[in-house]
Formats: structure tokens, C-alpha cells, sequence
């Protein structure tokens, strides 16, 4: 399996988080008041999960790689990316934020969290396209094989050193149970496989 298929694997997972936030926040609309755990869960798999190992991976090895192949950092698709990333987390940021007082029915805190959600579902549905339609294909074409080798195992001392074991697995289990609590399909959970091997 490529790095750039493990990345389209794990946009999978990503989307059923995001279409999880989606009703979260149509929930909260209608019953006035957000329902804390799964926010709280929502945002924990976005920070760990989407963020720190998928864009981690992402930024430091993948997007690393192709600026040192020649890439433009600056203006270049890997810079938009980057900065996309970074709205991304000022976008979570103002969800973690809002969550104690939108869950204890603060309607200005409830219109914050939904409005920084409906920003971040909007961003990282785009987001995904542009990757996997543009970039990665792109990805594809500069790399060599022990480019590509040399990526795997770098993917994979992310999962096991800087994630750590059974995190992966963990945040799956999280999405899936958000899933089935929202009633969400679960299809990308389907042959998901990160770069350890789950």
C-alpha cells in the first residue's frame, strides 16, 4: 500500500467524524444545548486523530518530502495545504471553547461551537478533495519506490512513537461509536488500514 492510500484510508475515517459533528451540532440547534461527551469525543478525535497523526504525517513527512523533491513550500499546493491545516485549528479551538458552556445551554456558546463546526466540516470536506483529487496523485508521480518505502516507515514510527500503541484504535472506536450513536454509516471504517498494519 502507498503513504498516499494509507492518507485516503484515514480521510475516510475523518469524513464519518465530521459527518458525526454535523449532526452533533443539528442536535444542538434543535434541543437548544449541546450534548457534552459527544463533543467533547468529537474534538478529541479531530485533535488526535485528523490532526496531530493524520496531518502530522501529512505535513512532516509527506509534505516535507515533496518540498525536498522540489515542491514550492510558498504558494505551492503543500503551503495551501499547511495553511489549511492551520485554519482548521483555530476552527477546534473555538469548538473546545465553547463546549462547558453551549452543553449547559449558553446560547452565545452554542452559536459559537456550530458556527466554528459548520466552518470546519466546510474547510476539510474541500480539504480531502483537493488531496486526494490533486495532491496526492501528484505525491505519486514525484516519489520513487524507496521514496515511498522510506515514507511507510516513517508513517509507521508515528503510529507506534509519537501516537502511540493502540491510539489508532483507539480513535476508531470513538468515531464508531459516534457513528452509531448518530446514525452515520460507518462505510470508510470498512478496510480502513493505517500504516501499522490495523
Amino acid at each position: 500500500m502507498k503513504p498516499t492510500e494509507i492518507l485516503s484510508s484515514e480521510h475516510r475515517v475523518i469524513e464519518i467524524g465530521i459527518d458525526c459533528l454535523e449532526r452533533i451540532s443539528e442536535e444542538a440547534i434543535k434541543e437548544s444545548k449541546l450534548d457534552k461527551e459527544s463533543a467533547e469525543q468529537a474534538v478529541d478525535f479531530i485533535r488526535n486523530f485528523a490532526d496531530r497523526c493524520h496531518h502530522g504525517k501529512e505535513e512532516n513527512q509527506l509534505f516535507a518530502l515533496l518540498e525536498e523533491k522540489g515542491m514550492p513550500a510558498d504558494g505551492g499546493p503543500t503551503g495551501q495545504m499547511k495553511h489549511e491545516h492551520e485554519q482548521g485549528r483555530a476552527f477546534v479551538s473555538g469548538m473546545a471553547d465553547s463546549i462547558d458552556d453551549a452543553s449547559n445551554g449558553n446560547a452565545g456558546a452554542l452559536s459559537k461551537f456550530v458556527q466554528n463546526a459548520r466552518g470546519y466540516i466546510q474547510l476539510l470536506r474541500d480539504h480531502v478533495k483537493k488531496e486526494d483529487n490533486i495532491l496526492f496523485p501528484m505525491a505519486d508521480r514525484m516519489l520513487s519506490n524507496d521514496d515511498q518505502e522510506g515514507l511507510l516507515s516513517a508513517f509507521d514510527k508515528v503510529e507506534t512513537e509519537h501516537m502511540g500503541k493502540g491510539t489508532h484504535d483507539k480513535y476508531l472506536r470513538i468515531v464508531e461509536s459516534l457513528a452509531d450513536k448518530y446514525g452515520v454509516s460507518k462505510a470508510g471504517l470498512d478496510g480502513h488500514s493505517c500504516s501499522c498494519g490495523h
